[in-house]
Formats: C-alpha cells, sequence, structure tokens
C-alpha cells in the first residue's frame, strides 16, 4: 500500500467505504448512525470535502457500499 493518501469527497462512495473498512473495520457498519458515520468519513485520511455538503443520500450510498465490502472479507 502506498504511503500517499488519496483526496475523496462525499461523491467518492466507493473510495470512502474502503477507507472505513480500513480504519475501522471493527465496525459493523448497520450499527453506526447516520450523524455518525459523517463523523467518521469527516475524519477519514483525505477527506477533504465540506462537511456542510452531506446529503443523506450519501451517506446511505455510503453505509451501503461499506456493509458490502465488510461481507465481501
Amino acid at each position: 500500500m502506498s504511503d500517499q493518501v488519496s483526496e475523496f469527497y462525499w461523491d467518492s462512495t466507493y473510495a470512502i467505504a474502503l477507507s472505513l473498512l480500513e480504519h475501522h473495520g471493527d465496525r459493523d457498519p448497520e450499527s453506526v448512525g447516520l450523524d455518525e458515520l459523517a463523523h467518521l468519513i469527516e475524519r477519514l485520511p483525505g477527506f477533504e470535502d465540506d462537511p456542510a455538503q452531506v446529503t443523506e443520500q450519501h451517506l446511505l450510498d455510503i453505509q451501503s457500499v461499506w456493509y458490502e465490502e465488510a461481507l465481501n472479507l
């Protein structure tokens, strides 16, 4: 894995989901509420977007992909 951190934004659903797996792999995506999910994402290395720009749909999409990727491990 590279030491370089890629930048990503609210619409970088797959990249965020993979980063959540890497940094919060011990968490069950289904047990994370949307407010907590937003805070987890905002603290990820490489996250560069404006926290005020998030929508519920962004969070639901990210949570769904995070869940699907966690099942595939």
